[in-house]
């Protein structure tokens, strides 16, 4: 089985990828880990934030074949504040606030909805899109590596972890982002040297997302021991 695990940054794959071989792609700059595990040729490609940069990623991870699974992971925001920080959670239902599509992941009573949109979701648009969409967790890329899945016919998890709160008390990260989806991140730090009200809550996104990425890790390890995406995506459970 061919598996392409989609995600945006390559802070987000550092444990998962560690120790797979690494290769840069020709074009966009995508990075792009290749191994073989259990059997299954795992691609790994990480292309930058939005839904521009999770299409690149997802082309790249198909230019060595045909994908017969896909893995959309990474970090997400927390809309409900019983979305535990550094918690790996697998969404059953994700929505594109763009053009309303909604893409069910499982059939049954289990309900974790996530909301990707197109930029960083402040605390006040956060509080909005809890309200609009009773979601969990809000994202940049999973509607897109969804789409892109369903229009293949290919099965899909989303393996998320929460990186920070619904009332997060963070700057306005996307002037800061490029038009590749990346950080612009000298720009950054000379912007929030002056603000110190800033330095505090940034310390602790950090912390949550090295946890949160190792969250990841360990969840989708155990997962593609048995790959059992109905059970997974049905009760959230790996």
């Amino acid at each position: 089985m061919r598996i392409g695990i989609i995600a945006a940054l390559p802070g987000e794959l550092k444990t998962l990828v560690r120790g797979w071989p690494r290769q840069q792609s020709t074009t966009n700059g995508i990075t792009i880990w290749r191994t073989e595990q259990h059997g299954d040729e795992l691609i790994a490609a990480c292309g930058g934030m939005g839904a521009e940069a999770a299409m690149r990623s997802f082309t790249a991870a198909e230019f060595f074949g045909s994908l017969d699974l896909v893995l959309s992971v990474g970090w997400a925001g927390a809309l409900d504040s019983g979305m535990r920080s550094a918690e790996c959670y697998l969404p059953s239902e994700i929505i594109d606030v763009q053009t309303g599509e909604r893409f069910l992941l499982a059939e049954g009573k289990r309900v974790l909805r996530l909301v990707t949109t197109p930029s960083v979701a402040d605390k006040q648009e956060k509080r909005r899109m809890w309200r609009s969409y009773s979601a969990a967790l809000v994202d940049m890329e999973a509607a897109t590596v969804a789409r892109l899945a369903q229009i293949r016919g290919i099965p899909i998890c989303c393996f998320k972890a929460v990186s920070d709160s619904p009332d997060a008390n963070l700057p306005d990260l996307n002037p800061f982002i490029d038009a590749a989806g990346q950080m612009l991140m000298l720009k950054f730090l000379m912007h929030i040297s002056v603000r110190p009200r800033f330095w505090r809550p940034l310390m602790t996104l950090g912390r949550n997302s090295r946890k949160a990425e190792k969250a990841i890790a360990a969840k989708v390890q155990r997962f593609l021991i048995e790959k059992d995406v109905s059970r997974a995506n049905r009760t959230g459970a790996v």
